[in-house]
């Protein structure tokens, strides 16, 4: 059996105020001209349909005529959602899509119930879990201790139907433990959202969403295949792909990648500003056309230098400098990573500071609970 994993699509999604609705549509042009060349069995979509909750008319349209593409192929899909999607409004009209083959993962309730497909050797189980916080799990079982992500995601599958001597393909969408993560993902209670690999036993394969660079994690059979389009300029070297799954029979797994070509490629630029803007330097050249984070070297700051360099760079996204001035910044901050670290990783870093040495793994966890309960009040 053929599978194609996809997850990530955040459609909707604005980069540094740029709306990235026309490479989304472009690129899932490109997707659906490569299943025609696969002819797969089945499409998943491991989370984050949307960037938000309440994602706009456009990505919402968008998503629409993508899976009506899909039906009309008479292909089985199968999407949860991730935790940019609200999980009532991606299941929306779930059971009246099944019989058309798209299959969307319900409210999370207690329960998982497989869904069955049959290919030349045999059953292949599907299952789905949405993104999940402890609390989701805590609430349908309120007498089991579950302190951590690990807990919550092992008390979720502990109770399923599995039949391992079927082949089994769950679709998940949280962050394993040792996966590389990028700028552009929600990083959650600093750390604390870790689930250990070791929860996905019995699954032949296990299609992750959620982390945004394409990766195994701990092994082939359990995969994050990232997002189709770079969101962030910590993924510029990142090659964007596609994953194929082949399942043969029990215990066969086979892995390959599709290169996937965006409308636009995200690239970084360093330079003074008038060699950038110099003719020879930017004809026939990639950089025009792309996303760019451009570096002046320059010692003075150029007034007004974004709309000055955006007459030959229209897609500048991101202006910075290097010199001395930005040198002594950088090494008088102490806290130049802080927007990158969670509130658990910072007030760790607090209470080291405070003590001369860590907290313990009992007081790590109370202090993850403790900020998970204060941001669910919050929203």
């Amino acid at each position: 059996m053929k599978l194609i994993h996809l997850s990530d699509l955040h459609l909707g999604k604005r980069v540094n105020e740029f709306s990235m609705l026309e490479d989304q549509a472009y690129i899932l042009k490109e997707i659906l001209q490569l299943l025609d060349r696969e002819q797969p069995d089945a499409v998943l979509i491991a989370g984050d349909v949307y960037d938000k909750s309440v994602p706009s008319a456009e990505a919402v349209e968008l998503f629409d005529n993508f899976l009506v593409s899909l039906a009309e192929r008479r292909l089985q899909v199968f999407i949860i959602s991730g935790n940019h999607d609200s999980p009532e409004r991606l299941s929306f009209g779930g059971r009246l899509m099944d019989p058309s083959g798209i299959h969307l993962s319900p409210v999370y309730n207690g329960t998982l119930r497989p869904i069955k497909l049959q290919d030349g050797f045999g059953p292949v189980n599907f299952y789905l879990l949405p993104f999940l916080k402890p609390a989701h799990v805590r609430a349908c079982f309120p007498e089991e201790e579950i302190g951590s992500y690990t807990e919550a995601i092992s008390v979720a599958l502990r109770g399923l139907p599995l039949d391992r001597a079927e082949r089994n393909v769950l679709l998940t969408h949280q962050f394993v433990t040792g996966a590389e993560r990028c700028e552009s993902e929600e990083l959650s209670v600093g750390g604390s959202d870790n689930v250990d690999a070791s929860v996905f036993a019995g699954f032949d394969y296990v299609a992750l969403g959620h982390i945004h660079r394409p990766q195994n994690a701990a092994g082939e059979h359990i995969r994050y295949c990232g997002t189709p389009l770079k969101y962030s300029f910590s993924e510029v070297n990142d090659r964007k792909s596609l994953t194929v799954v082949e399942l043969g029979e029990k215990g066969d797994v086979n892995v390959r990648l599709l290169p996937l070509t965006p409308l636009r490629d995200m690239l970084e630029l360093r330079g003074s500003y008038d060699a950038l803007m110099l003719r020879s330097f930017y004809e026939n050249s990639p950089y025009p056309g792309s996303y760019l984070r451009i570096t002046l070297t320059d010692e003075d700051d150029i007034p007004e230098g974004v709309s000055k360099l955006r007459l030959v760079y229209p897609y500048l996204m991101r202006l910075d400098y290097d010199n001395a001035r930005t040198r002594h910044q950088a090494d008088f901050s102490e806290t130049a990573d802080v927007e990158h670290k969670g509130p658990a990783e910072l007030f760790a870093e607090f209470y080291e500071q405070q003590n001369g040495s860590p907290m313990s793994p009992e007081q790590t966890q109370l202090v993850a609970r403790l900020i998970e309960k204060i941001q669910e009040e919050r929203s």
